[in-house]
């Protein structure tokens, strides 16, 4: 689990094709690799991999062939930025917001609206994603939590104060370049939990435990006048 608060910008070494549809990625991250171990979860642009080994400031990790189709990992090379954090420890602050490191699906950089002191940007979105993003709630961009600012059928928009332009991908990407997405995963849990709940059959009101009906308990009262 993460909080979709960066705590370095990485950078891709190399990336190595393994069996099948599957490869290994190096990445250099000083900081994420300070105390990390085997079997350790750090999310690379929002992706929990899992490391496999260590060395000299640089992990490797294994990803397999699904995870290069449905996130932007496979459009990675050697020498790209990658938005990195270690996974969350217990007790400490939650920064941004809950964070799975499961991406949902690729948007799209579609336009980038410069201002004074920030920059909005907007992001094409899925259309099986939309109706878990909403106006004022969490989404995560490339591992980065974000606020929703503004949202359309097939749109969203974020605004990207100096500090989230300067240490995360996002300040470079442009117009056309891919991102992961994940949505608030207390979103769908709702939707999961709402929709069993209104597939469930009506039920009649059958009165009390045991099959009696109300005017047949002791102390009810009858339609026959005095008992």
């Amino acid at each position: 689990m993460f909080t979709g608060i960066v705590e370095e910008l990485g950078e891709v070494v190399r990336i190595t094709e393994t069996a099948g549809d599957s490869a290994l990625v190096a990445v250099r991250g000083p900081l994420v690799t300070s105390d990390a171990r085997h079997g350790d979860s750090i999310a690379v642009n929002g992706v929990c991999l899992t490391v496999v080994d260590v060395s000299d400031g640089t992990f490797t990790a294994d990803v397999m062939g699904e995870t290069l189709r449905r996130s932007a990992l496979g459009a990675l090379r050697a020498g790209d930025p990658v938005n990195l954090e270690r996974a969350a420890a217990l007790g400490s602050r939650l920064g941004g917001h809950l964070v799975q490191g499961h991406v949902d699906g690729v948007g799209e950089v579609i336009a980038r609206e410069p201002a004074a002191q920030w920059e909005t940007v907007r992001f094409r979105l899925p259309a099986a994603l939309a109706r878990y993003v909403v106006e004022k709630g969490s989404i995560t961009v490339d591992g980065v939590s974000l606020t929703v600012a503004g949202v359309g059928a097939d749109w969203f928009a974020v605004g990207l104060i100096p500090t989230t332009l300067k240490l995360t991908t996002l300040g470079a990407r442009g117009v056309g370049d891919p991102v992961n997405l994940e949505v608030d995963v207390l979103a769908k849990y709702v939707e999961r939990l709402l929709g069993a709940r209104l597939a469930e059959p009506a039920v009649a009101d059958a009165g009390p435990p045991g099959g009696l009906p109300v005017t047949g308990l002791p102390g009810a009262a009858t339609t026959g006048g005095a008992a």
